[in-house]
């Protein structure tokens, strides 16, 4: 299935939703490169994840009829890469789509992009111990080189401005335009999401989109992932759908604190982005051990990675032993701060998956209700613990109820089990016993029967008896 954020993803300016003055910004710096080279050659975007920088930047590559040069700085974080790629495309000429050379003072250009800006971070030769190339070391200075000779226009496209800036960035605060990029309001996203469900052709109640729109916080690429992901295979999607996305907006928050271990190796920041997660850290840990396999793809830093995760695990284990939570800070600390500083390379990834263990636990939750519900009737009648009555429930309990029907019905009667717990003790393979068990054929004691026919015999004799002395008489 085609992903929604990019199938209606703006192909012009006037597309995108919301930060009208950042447009009017970006288009006036845009004319600008009409009358030569400006003052001002790139521009820095700066704003919240899903506001539409990247889009903004495309959207205005196909307004003027530049070609567009993309490069994310997580994919190539040191100087060496980013001259190759941005340095030799801001001074060199540029080709149509039909390969015929178009001059720069023909409006023939090419727009650098730059994603990412801010994850690129400097490190002196002196804070590297093993002495190996981390490959992030002058990203910040080739990218300000790259601005003061560039002929091409070059955009820098950030969520933290101020991590751009500090230490080698410093010079890019007055060679660069800053266009701030906010939160567009609950009102447009819902207009945008109303629009795509009508060219989808899905119903979807006008409850639910309002939802979307105001727990998206102004992240437009996460109200249009939500959105499909409610409207998939459905014609109509109803108010029951905001149970699903009252998860969903825990799952974000996870997304974004994963985002940081994995692509930073600043404690500090990754601390902050932790500290008002709403998980339980055993929970975090499972999140971390899903997806480090996809991000850390070098063996020695999944190595590194798992090793500082183990270290969490055994003050987990001595959390829950001694009950002692004051533990949990070193936990923490080991699974958040020690996977990030694991790495020697930030990674391409941004996909992160839900933990396959709490998925499973998720879906199997109404077949463990039903067994804790049976297990509490047995512990009630036989007054022995909960856990001694799924143990017994798990061995003898289920194999004498699935072989022998008497024992099934009398244990039904002896607890009052459900239909529904009667299936789950059956399973599925003996699943065809459900009616015997719930109806069983009545055995008809006979014997009050003949005490019926007898009696009427005796009164019967006692009224000839009667008749015929009445006779004699």
């Amino acid at each position: 299935m085609e992903d929604w954020t990019e199938k209606y993803r703006p192909t012009g300016l006037d597309d995108i939703v919301g930060n009208e003055r950042a447009i009017t910004d970006l288009k006036r710096w845009a004319n600008s490169w009409n009358k030569g080279i400006p003052k001002k050659r790139a521009v820095i975007l700066s704003g919240r994840p899903g506001t539409g920088k990247t889009s903004s930047a495309i959207a205005l590559a196909n307004d003027f009829g530049w070609v567009p040069i993309e490069l994310n700085t997580s994919d190539a974080r040191n100087a060496a890469k980013i001259k190759n790629v941005a340095t030799s495309g801001s001074v060199n000429e540029t080709f149509d789509d039909s390969g015929k050379f178009i001059n720069s003072k023909s409006g023939g250009r090419k727009l650098i992009i730059l994603d990412e800006a801010d994850n690129l971070y400097e490190r002196s030769v002196s804070d590297d111990k093993t002495g190996e190339d981390l490959s992030d070391r002058g990203g910040k200075k080739a990218i300000v080189e790259t601005i003061k000779i560039t002929s091409q226009p070059v955009i820098l496209i950030v969520n933290d401005y101020y991590n751009l800036i500090k230490g080698g960035g410093d010079v890019l605060r007055n060679i660069c335009l800053l266009i701030r990029f906010y939160d567009p309001y609950p009102s447009m996203v819902f207009n945008l999401l109303r629009k795509i469900c009508f060219k989808e052709g899905v119903n979807v109640d006008q409850k639910v989109l309002h939802a979307i729109s105001n727990r998206c916080k102004g992240d437009i690429r996460s109200a249009v992932n939500d959105l499909q992901s409610i409207c998939m295979d459905k014609e109509y999607v109803d108010a029951h759908a905001l149970d699903v996305l009252g998860y969903r907006d825990r799952e974000k928050i996870i997304f974004d604190a994963l985002r940081e271990i994995f692509k930073t190796r600043n404690i500090q920041s990754i601390r902050k982005s932790t500290l008002h997660l709403d998980e339980d850290p055993n929970s975090v840990l499972l999140w971390i051990n899903e997806n480090m396999p996809s991000e850390y793809r070098d063996f020695n830093d999944l190595v590194n990675g798992y090793d500082a995760l183990s270290r969490a695990d055994v003050f987990l284990g001595r959390t829950h032993r001694r009950q002692n939570y004051g533990l949990w800070s070193y936990a923490s600390d080991f699974m958040n701060g020690g996977v990030a500083v694991a790495k020697t390379r930030v990674y391409p990834n941004e996909k992160y998956n839900f933990p396959t263990w709490l998925r499973e636990l998720k879906s199997s939750k109404p077949s463990r209700d039903v067994r804790d519900s049976i297990a509490r009737k047995i512990s009630r009648s036989c007054h022995n613990s909960s856990s001694k009555s799924k143990y017994f429930l798990s061995t003898y309990f289920v194999h004498m109820f699935r072989n022998n029907t008497t024992f099934a019905v009398k244990m039904k009667n002896r607890f009052d089990l459900t239909e529904v717990e009667i299936k789950y003790l059956l399973g599925e393979k003996h699943r065809g016993k459900l009616k015997e068990i719930l109806s069983p054929p009545v055995e008809i004691d006979l014997k009050p029967v003949e005490k019926t026919k007898k009696s009427i015999s005796v009164e019967k004799e006692k009224k000839e008896n009667v008749q015929q002395s009445l006779f004699d008489f």
